[in-house]
């Protein structure tokens, strides 16, 4: 059995090993990715505050973007916490998904500091290449595939690691001083061994996105039955009418959900829908927990709420695989634990390739036969 196990670890690795690389090193470095945007990329989140300035409208703001791209329709607005943050505007560029401009603004000024394609920045790219090879749908079907293999190699390479009594300890420690063919031996076994969970509950929330049946297989466990698509309530535009409403709603905004946090105020899709309005709990550990406001466009009447305290087991653990999957789920600690894994697991299909390679180019052994010798009597 356990021959048949290596020969199926052997060849599943080979089968996903470039994907692994590629998806686990993109993924490395999507656990970082707000802290190395803010850090790389200073002007597209923060401004310099004149001393007295006041902050101009979202409406203001709004207008100037208008006049500028009057042919372009608003997709959404997202406003930093910060008082020195910049107000970001995302418009549609086209009718396919992602196709946004983004338009970044001193809200003090009304200046737009920075213009870009949002399907063009490097987050968006590594983000486009950890889930679809940036090959769309073939691309998710690839991910998809290798990911289901990774799983059975997490699961094969520790039966595989497992030792009996006597050999355990060698089976915790790498050899440091060792040959280059023992060495590779311990990093793939050894380091294999340390991080399996943590990349076995990666490859299994990643599955979450890759097929839908997984997907409700998590409601059906914490809600009994598959997922109820969210729709946003319908909500007649007022038009013509003067209120400075987008201000009005990002006021209320804050005054129902008093915690610091990311707002995000998402125009509808389809006519007669209202306003969606999400505010990220940034005084929350766990990263990427939304709640959701409702309003009618026009006035900024408010119509209802979709709370994550509120939510159904399903919805919540759905809302978790994020941070779950990215480190996020209890900040920096997980974050560095996530990165660790991920490196390591890019690693792990090239120390298995040089260990198959090195038993391949392995000359076999020529045993002499000894003849038998002749006995004179």
């Amino acid at each position: 059995m356990k021959r048949f196990i290596g020969w199926l670890h052997l060849w599943l690795g080979l089968a996903s090993g470039l994907i692994v690389i590629v998806v686990a090193l993109s993924g490395s470095l999507l656990v970082f990715e707000d802290e190395l945007e803010h850090l790389f990329e200073p002007s597209l989140f923060s401004v310099q505050a004149p001393v007295g300035a006041q902050r101009m409208s979202l409406d203001k703001l709004a207008k100037i973007v208008h006049d500028r791209y009057p042919t372009l329709k608003p997709n959404n607005i997202e406003i930093q916490p910060a008082a020195n943050s910049t107000v970001t505007f995302y418009l549609k560029k086209g009718k396919a998904k992602g196709q946004l401009l983004m338009v970044v603004m001193n809200p003090y000024t009304g200046q737009i500091t920075h213009t870009a394609a949002q399907d063009k920045r490097f987050f968006v790219v590594v983000k486009n290449l950890h889930r679809y090879l940036c090959m769309g749908e073939t691309g998710k079907v690839i991910t998809g595939i290798s990911c289901s293999l990774f799983t059975l190699l997490i699961i094969s390479g520790l039966i595989l690691w497992w030792p009996k009594r006597n050999a355990r300890k060698q089976r915790l420690k790498v050899k440091w001083n060792a040959s280059f063919k023992r060495l590779n031996w311990d990093m793939h076994a050894v380091f294999g061994f340390y991080i399996h969970v943590v990349i076995f509950i990666t490859a299994l929330t990643g599955l979450v996105w890759s097929y839908k049946w997984v997907n409700n297989l998590l409601f059906y466990a914490f809600d009994g039955k598959p997922q109820k698509k969210v729709e946003v309530p319908e909500s007649k535009a007022v038009k013509g009418n003067e209120i400075a409403w987008l201000d009005k709603i990002y006021a209320e905004t804050n005054q129902r959900l008093t915690y610091n946090g990311i707002v995000n105020i998402r125009f509808p899709e389809k006519k007669d829908q209202a306003i969606s309005v999400g505010k990220e709990n940034t005084d929350r550990i766990t990263t990427h927990i939304v709640d959701i406001l409702y309003f009618q466009s026009g006035s900024g009447v408010f119509i209802s709420d979709k709370l994550f305290a509120n939510d159904t087991k399903g919805t919540q653990a759905r809302r978790l695989v994020y941070p779950i999957h990215t480190g996020g789920l209890f900040g920096w600690p997980t974050k560095i634990l996530a990165f660790i894994c991920a490196i390591v697991a890019a690693s792990l299909p090239v120390t298995g390739f040089l260990i198959w390679w090195g038993k391949k180019r392995k000359k076999p052994v020529v045993r002499k036969q000894v003849r038998p010798q002749t006995v004179i009597a």
